[in-house]
């Protein structure tokens, strides 16, 4: 998260503190419709998985603690195991 969090201060030099879990990122202006894919990107690098577009609705990406359950979490970084058969 503090990837996430560094990208979200750059890309608001005026913000100051840190960016509580449930704020809403996307009312306070911290993540536009300019820097959205940007910011795809950057979860796709950090989870190593790719985000199908189709897949998602805006409040997966609503909050800091939305977008960690959706994206960065255990059971999404860790490949299932492989069926036998």
């Amino acid at each position: 998260m503090e990837r996430i969090a560094a990208w979200l201060h750059e890309k608001n030099p005026g913000l100051e503190g840190t960016i509580e879990a449930d704020e809403d990122l996307i009312e306070a202006r911290l993540i536009d419709s300019m820097d959205f894919l940007e910011f795809i990107d950057l979860l796709e690098e950090i989870s190593g998985t790719t985000i199908d577009l189709q897949e998602v609705t805006i409040d997966d990406f609503r909050t800091l603690a939305r977008v960690r359950q959706r994206f960065l979490s255990d059971s999404v970084l860790t490949p299932a195991p492989a069926s036998a058969g």
